[in-house]
């Protein structure tokens, strides 16, 4: 609790103000230790988005033991201060939604959060709650209240699963425990239940470690030979996967629409992201930036013979009409990470235009998360995937795609001139 004293001492140095705290990206997984225990270890990911914020508030659920284990900045991979606040406290620190019943994890940030920008923190703490995590005669049982939107369960080791109340994916981890995970795609928390087996025998290891040049993000290829079972298939948690994207549609007569898209690259040594323009489609005004401090980054569009030239390895032989967007910034440390958010316009006659003076939208979305804004003026009248619809605070009409399965959709949207 030593971290948690020498927080409160420098809280008392420093004022800040906190409006309304904000967050994105929020992922959680539960480790469920031995069932006797009642206990499971939680491993929050999440991003403050509050311009200039210095301090991050947790909330440590009522009705739970816990303990703090640490605190990570993940640009860094360096432990952060943290103290526990009584909502009381919380409030007078600046989170004035604090409630006075409940306890608060009160975190130091690394660096205030850049504007436009995020500060990327990993919470791990131990719960106990014996009316979440219990035996049920033969079997253990993880049934919980998640307001989280992604989250995982990892059983016991030795342990099978026989139920999960959510469509969810089941992975056979490094170390032979079997992890449940899902993405709930509803505005409102969802109760998440897990059941288990224990099993005579332990499981042997049998998934392969997965070399993709792009770790957190795969899907399924659509050229695939189907006529076969995917022996060499490689699994990856979808709903871990953290690369979201936002599509603003321009006026469909210039066939053009603006885009960002973020993504975390955490391994070590690598110093660019190389983005592939799709065949068809053109790029331009190509800008990126490091979330995690708001530094604005070098950019070369690259074609054919000049990739080549480079070394830059795209994962096949570029063509003279290949395309790429490279953004370079300072290699990756051991243990650390970098947050990318890469803007770009994309020109493409072939999948967006006018027709018939019908707006037409038709791509293919590989990511989990997808969102798709109108034009100013229009007005939907098909969309193809099932997704959320609602109003942009400028009152352009947008949709939501969360795909949690691992391969991609095809989005055909259309619409007509609001008269």
């Amino acid at each position: 609790m030593k971290r948690g004293i020498i927080g409160a001492f420098l809280l008392l140095l420093s004022t800040f103000t906190l409006a309304q705290q904000t967050q994105t990206d929020s992922y959680t997984q539960y480790e469920l230790l031995a069932p006797d225990s009642h206990s499971f270890r939680i491993y929050y990911y999440v991003s403050a988005t509050n311009a200039g914020a210095t301090h991050y508030f947790n909330t440590l659920r009522k009705g739970s033991e816990h303990d703090i284990n640490k605190v990570v900045d993940l640009m860094t991979g360096k432990e952060l201060i943290w103290t526990i606040v009584e909502g009381a406290e919380a409030r007078k620190n600046g989170l004035t939604s604090a409630a006075l019943d409940t306890e608060y994890l009160q975190i130091v940030l690394a660096r205030p959060v850049p504007k436009n920008g995020q500060a990327r923190l990993l919470i791990d703490k131990t719960y106990k709650d014996e009316k979440s995590y219990y035996n049920q005669g033969d079997t253990i049982v993880f049934d919980r209240s998640l307001g989280i939107k992604r989250n995982s369960v990892v059983l016991p080791k030795g342990y099978e699963v026989i139920g999960a109340n959510y469509p969810s994916q089941v992975e056979l981890t490094d170390n032979t425990r079997i992890k449940t995970s899902f993405m709930n795609n509803s505005d409102q928390a969802v109760t998440y239940k897990v059941t288990g087996r224990k099993l005579k025998k332990p499981i042997t290891a049998s998934a392969q470690k997965n070399n993709s040049p792009w770790p957190d993000y795969q899907e399924t290829p659509s050229g695939r030979d189907k006529s076969k079972a995917r022996l060499d298939y490689q699994l990856n948690e979808r709903a871990f996967q953290n690369r979201d994207i936002t599509y603003y549609l321009q006026q469909p007569e210039t066939n053009a629409f603006r885009l960002f898209h973020d993504y975390t690259e955490k391994r070590e040594g690598i110093d660019k992201y190389v983005n592939i323009v799709r065949a068809g489609s053109k790029a331009t005004d190509p800008e990126a930036v490091i979330l995690d401090t708001g530094e604005q980054l070098k950019i070369d569009t690259l074609n054919g013979e000049q990739i080549s030239k480079k070394n830059i390895d795209l994962g096949f032989e570029p063509t003279p009409e290949t395309e790429a967007i490279v953004i370079w910034f300072d290699p990756v440390k051991k243990g650390q990470s970098k947050r990318l958010r890469i803007t770009e316009t994309y020109t493409d006659p072939n999948r967006y235009l006018l027709h018939n003076n019908e707006l037409v939208w038709d791509r293919s979305l590989g990511r989990n998360r997808n969102t798709v804004v109108l034009p100013d003026g229009w007005l939907l009248t098909t969309n193809s995937i099932p997704a959320k619809i609602s109003l942009t605070a400028e009152g352009k009409v947008q949709m939501r795609y969360i795909n949690d399965r691992p391969d991609a959709i095809d989005v055909l949207i259309k619409g007509k001139r609001r008269k």
